[in-house]
């Protein structure tokens, strides 16, 4: 009797195969013979345990569903329709216990972000839409030497709407958004990581149109060690690994893009900077952007006196669109906090259809929110000005 295999760490993903026990009168070496319904059926219940948690799974599951109550019945219980698989053919059980893994990150729906709720930053939204939509709406235009753009790097102060333009690029294009951060690409098991970036573009390719997000792009292929720096060996192959990844997509005609963030842009590789061809600036709004935040977060009531949009404007030069935000916030905290100490004073408590309103936000309120809110984004933006010189993308006015 041979060996039992012994034990891994697959194991516990995918379990042992264990062979039929023969039945009574049957010898032990005699295969037992099953219907072709519980087959069916044995395969289809272990392919449901394998993927019920996956993040898409569930739009495969309703398309079954769809068939199955569709007008008609459909011939065999099949459909003549070419499907596309939810994975791909690994060429291991462990690739594909890793693509199985990734396919969490993939979006369901739409982030539902349009370019219009995105005040401001137009440079960046015509530079993006040049780069992915256009390419993917009318691809006749864009072969040879005016093939697109396959690495586009958003880079900028924090809190200026980098997120955001990737999920409108998800929204406007109708691609498959894979949202990678670090935790999925990064294993503590050696060797999976290069393996996860592999599986990770293998998918890419597979659900092609795709767009690839990488948030923090700097956490994961910052600058080498070279001679006097210290570098995991585990950490330079996933950058190698990335690296030779992304050089694959320049040579091919596949839709695949890769749409990285940072708020670093100075901590990159030189190599990942090379293949990132397309480089956007993200800058703080401008007095026109501002004005159109603080008119959408703090809109004029009826009878109530007008805001100081001007003095707003003014005095939040420096802000980013996330300190606008708190900004607003804080002003509009101003008339709530002093209703609550007419009703601390109260020792009973009122219900809540006899609460009182809210009294509208005045001009004071405004200059106490602008005291006690500083921006957080100013800090270095003299260097990516410098950054943005140096190797960022522009287009003439």
């Amino acid at each position: 009797m041979a060996d039992e295999p012994s034990l891994t760490r697959w194991s516990f993903l995918f379990g042992r195969k264990r062979l039929p026990e023969p039945q009574d009168g049957q010898a032990a070496d005699t295969p037992v013979s099953t219907s072709t319904s519980s087959n069916v059926s044995a395969k289809r219940n272990h392919s449901v345990k394998n993927t019920s948690d996956m993040a898409i799974y569930e739009q495969y599951r309703n398309r079954d569903t769809n068939l199955m109550n569709s007008n008609g019945p459909v011939a065999n219980g099949f459909d003549s329709r070419p499907q596309k698989s939810l994975l791909p053919d690994f060429e291991t059980a462990e690739m594909r216990a890793l693509g199985e893994s990734l396919s969490r990150d993939i979006v369901r729906g739409s982030p539902d972000v349009k370019w219009e709720s995105i005040k401001g930053l137009e440079n960046a939204k015509r530079l993006l839409k040049e780069a992915v939509v256009m390419p993917i709406k009318y691809p006749k235009y864009f072969t040879g030497l005016l093939s697109p753009w396959k690495g586009i790097l958003l880079f900028g102060p924090p809190g200026t709407g980098k997120t955001m333009l990737a999920k409108a690029v998800a929204t406007e294009c109708k691609t498959t958004f894979f949202n990678i951060s670090a935790s999925s690409v990064v294993s503590k098991w050696r060797g999976d990581s290069e393996k996860l970036i592999k599986v990770l573009f293998d998918l890419a390719r597979h659900h092609a149109p795709s767009t690839i997000f990488l948030d923090e792009i700097d956490a994961i292929i910052s600058q080498r060690g070279g001679e006097g720096r210290s570098e995991h060996e585990a950490s330079r192959r996933l950058k190698t690994e990335l690296l030779i990844q992304m050089d694959g997509l320049t040579r091919s005609d596949e839709l695949v893009f890769v749409l990285a963030a940072t708020n670093l842009p100075w901590e990159l590789d030189a190599a990942m900077l090379r293949r990132l061809e397309k480089r956007i600036l993200v800058p703080l709004p401008e007095p026109e952007a501002r004005r159109a935040m603080f008119e959408e977060l703090l809109p004029e009531q009826r009878g109530e006196g007008t805001l100081p949009y001007d003095i707003l404007v003014e005095k939040s030069e420096g802000y980013s669109g996330s300190d606008i935000r708190l900004l607003c916030k804080e002003a509009a905290m101003q008339p709530l906090r002093r209703l609550m100490t007419v009703l601390e004073d109260r020792h009973e408590l009122v219900p809540d259809d006899e609460l009182p309103k809210v009294g509208p936000i005045t001009p004071d309120d405004i200059e106490t929110a602008l005291k006690n809110t500083r921006p957080s984004a100013h800090l270095h933006a003299h260097r990516y000005e410098k950054f943005n010189t140096d190797y960022g993308s522009q287009i003439l006015q």
